[in-house]
């Protein structure tokens, strides 16, 4: 009889325990999850795919166009009767467009959206580049592939939707392998010049160059706007409808709960990138942007200079011939015209392809030593690679120079433009990007009168200059503040 008041209390003690009696608090907080929580949920999976095959197809097109220049420079220099300094202008003026799109695009891609901007700048660089191809004059030629530059620069955009729909994991080692576009790229637009220019002309080779961008427009309905920027724009709607496609096509399932994500007022603006959080950031990358663009230029257009005016152990070829200006018979500036041969194309092919031959060893060092030291580890093998194309050597040994130097400034870009897409935040991500492009374009203006103006008068002291470039470059890499490895994309500073 004792016992039997104790029960009550027993009983009332479990209630309070029991599951059933915490519901109402915790149905006062909702589950919620991010952007960033769904993206790594989801995992990878089909539209990661198509993802990488669309958007890494936007390194084809670009690397035609970058490419083409080198490929018809000994083609325009003959028809137009050019001297060193006008064909290098070609390029650099590539460049300056280039250099002054590439910041607006960043602004109008972190305000309006990537997917707009990737747009636009492939329509316009797909209708100036076929304009080009009816160039009545050199100067028309010089504006018109100026107007490409413009377009181009904007095809950025589509490796930062890669970024921002990728999981973390995935980020070192499919960003790297976008690196095999560019690599098709360029192959094919040598390959085309190799049988399209001994027979119809450069001019037919620009129209066809063209082609690849148009079919890529018609592909880019099927990549959604990033859901990164959607939410920080306010439209959550957007990115969710997004998200749950993304999930369909995978075959996986977003986390539970209301996505929330704050929407920011204060996006793609100029200062946030000198905030004093990110100044030494962005001013080491702009000077590791600037010096990998020179080099890397510098490489393609001295490999095909060095054939051109078959400048082996310094010394030009005989066969080499002149051709004197027709506005000026008493002119004592020749000007040469040596069409590529062949050869010449097949050692192109040759040395581009050494652009993915450390992709795998890249691949590695990204993930395992992390982004700043891999990218001073290239950068410094770069520059001693530079110093020793100077070494008097056969045709074998030229190619085999001009094949590792290519695989490590492609290197040294996969590098860089991985960290630069991982470091900034939302709000600022393709402005960093842009502005980078924009400054290391004045690394690859300046590389023509280098490979193509005093490399004519200096072998060595061109070397020592690509090569003393990369060495700061190097340094820059090295202590750059902040390692990205493993690091999720940050959405606000």
């Amino acid at each position: 009889m004792a016992s039997k008041p104790t029960e009550p209390v027993t009983v009332l003690s479990l209630r309070r325990l029991s599951p059933a009696g915490l519901e109402p608090q915790q149905q006062k907080e909702p589950k919620t999850f991010t952007v960033e929580d769904a993206v790594e949920t989801i995992g990878f999976g089909r539209f990661h795919i198509a993802l990488f095959l669309i958007m890494g197809s936007t390194g084809v097109v670009e690397a035609m166009e970058i490419m083409l220049i080198a490929v018809v420079s000994p083609a325009i220099r003959c028809e137009w009767h050019l001297e060193n300094w006008q064909v290098a202008l070609v390029t650099t003026m590539v460049f300056f467009g280039y250099m002054v799109s590439s910041v607006l695009f960043g602004l109008l891609a972190d305000r309006y959206g990537r997917w707009k901007i990737l747009l636009l700048s492939f329509l316009w660089g797909a209708y100036f580049s076929l304009l080009t191809s009816f160039s009545p004059t050199y100067i028309w030629f010089v504006f018109l592939r100026t107007m490409v530059g413009c377009g181009v620069s904007g095809h950025a955009q589509g490796l930062i939707i890669k970024t921002e729909f990728l999981p973390t994991k995935y980020r070192g080692y499919m960003l790297p392998l976008s690196q095999v576009f560019w690599l098709s790229g360029s192959l094919l637009i040598i390959g085309l010049a190799s049988v399209v220019i001994p027979t119809i002309g450069w001019r037919w080779l620009i129209r066809i160059a063209s082609i690849p961008g148009i079919v890529l427009i018609l592909a880019f309905k099927f990549i959604p706007e990033s859901a990164r920027f959607n939410v920080s724009t306010g439209n959550t709607q957007a990115a969710l409808t997004t998200l749950q496609h993304i999930a369909k096509m995978n075959r996986s399932a977003l986390p539970e709960g209301q996505l929330v994500e704050p929407m920011l007022e204060k996006r793609g603006r100029f200062a946030d990138l000198l905030d004093a959080k990110y100044l030494r950031t962005t001013l080491q990358i702009w000077v590791i942007w600037l010096g990998i663009s020179f080099a890397y230029y510098g490489v393609i257009l001295a490999s095909a200079e060095l054939l051109e005016r078959d400048l082996v152990c310094g010394a030009k070829s005989e066969s080499q011939a002149a051709v004197p200006s027709e506005d000026s018979e008493g002119s004592q500036s020749p000007c040469y015209c040596h069409l590529f041969a062949p050869s010449d194309y097949r050692t192109m092919i040759i040395s581009t392809i050494g652009e993915i031959a450390l992709n795998p060893l890249n691949i590695l060092g990204i993930n395992f030593l992390g982004r700043r030291l891999s990218l001073s580890v290239t950068m410094g093998c770069t520059a001693l690679f530079f110093l020793l194309l100077n070494i008097c050597t056969s045709s074998a040994g030229l190619i085999g120079f001009l094949f590792t130097l290519r695989a490590l400034v492609a290197a040294n870009f996969n590098t860089i433009y991985i960290y630069t897409a991982e470091v900034y935040p939302t709000t600022m991500r393709a402005l960093g990007m842009g502005t980078s492009g924009s400054l290391c374009r004045i690394g690859a203006m300046v590389a023509p009168f280098i490979s193509q103006v005093l490399m004519s008068a200096s072998i060595l002291g061109a070397l020592c200059l690509f090569s003393s470039v990369c060495v700061v470059g190097a340094i820059s890499a090295f202590t750059l503040p902040i390692e990205t490895k493993g690091r999720a994309l940050q959405q606000i500073k």
